[in-house]
C-alpha cells in the first residue's frame, strides 16, 4: 500500500491521548464534520490525525475493497502511535460513517484486534442504503472499550430503534448522542431552526467532552 496522505492537528507531543479520524465513503479527510471535530480537539489540547483512504488519493469515487480499507485503517492507527509516542490504548479510533465502521472492525478483530482507549463513531452506518436487513453490528459484542455513537434522529442508515438495539450489543460502555432532526449527513430539518453548522458544532462539542472524559 502506498504512503497515506494525512492531516495532523494539535500538539505534537505531551498529550495523554490522541484521536484518529477516518472519513466516510463519499467525502475525504477534509469533510466538514471531521475538520470541525479536529479543530475542537486541537483547541482542547488533544491531537488528531485525519487520513485519506487509497481510493481517494488515487482520485477514484468508489471505496477500496474491504481488505484495503482495513489495512489503511491499521496503518493510520500505527502512524498516530508513532507520531505521538503513545501506546495503542491511549488512542481513540473513529470517524465518519464508513471510516468509523472500519475503526470499530479493527478494534473488534478476533485474530488481531487494535487496542483503543475508545471508539468515536460519527453517523455509524448500521446498514447499507435501502438494505436494513444487512446489519453491520455482528462485531459489536467483541468491543470492550468505551464507544460513543453520534447520530442524527433522521439517519436512514442508522435508524434510532436499530442503532439503540445495536448499541446494547457492545460489550463495553456504550452511549448514543442523538442529533435532533439531523440526517446521515448531519443536516437538520429547517423547521428545527438549526443550521448544519449548528449541528456540526454539537458534534464537535460532544466529541471533545467525551474524549476528554475517558479514563486517564
Amino acid at each position: 500500500m502506498t504512503e497515506l496522505v494525512t492531516a495532523w492537528q494539535g500538539p505534537d507531543r505531551g498529550a495523554d491521548r490522541a484521536v484518529l479520524l477516518a472519513h466516510g465513503a463519499g467525502a475525504g479527510m477534509d469533510a466538514p464534520a471531521l475538520v470541525v471535530v479536529a479543530e475542537a480537539l486541537a483547541a482542547a489540547g488533544v491531537p488528531s490525525l485525519r487520513f485519506e483512504y487509497p481510493y481517494r488519493t488515487a482520485g477514484r469515487r468508489s471505496p477500496d475493497r474491504p481488505p484495503v480499507l482495513e489495512a489503511a485503517t491499521r496503518a493510520a492507527a500505527a502512524e498516530l502511535r508513532e507520531r505521538t509516542g503513545l501506546p495503542a490504548d491511549r488512542l481513540v479510533l473513529g470517524g465518519r460513517s464508513m471510516g468509523g465502521r472500519y475503526c470499530s472492525m479493527v478494534a473488534a478483530d478476533a485474530a488481531d484486534p487494535v487496542a483503543a482507549l475508545g471508539l468515536l463513531l460519527l453517523g455509524y452506518p448500521l446498514h447499507p442504503a435501502g438494505k436494513p436487513e444487512r446489519r453491520r453490528d455482528e462485531h459489536f459484542p467483541r468491543l470492550s472499550c468505551p464507544v460513543l455513537f453520534v447520530s442524527g434522529t433522521r439517519d436512514s442508515l442508522g435508524p434510532q430503534e436499530g442503532l439503540t438495539e445495536a448499541c446494547a450489543r457492545v460489550a463495553g460502555p456504550a452511549t448514543i448522542h442523538w442529533l435532533h432532526t439531523a440526517d446521515h449527513g448531519f443536516r437538520p430539518l429547517k423547521a428545527s431552526g438549526r443550521t448544519t453548522d449548528d449541528v456540526l458544532q454539537e458534534v464537535a462539542d460532544t466529541s471533545v467532552a467525551w474524549v476528554k472524559a475517558l479514563a486517564t
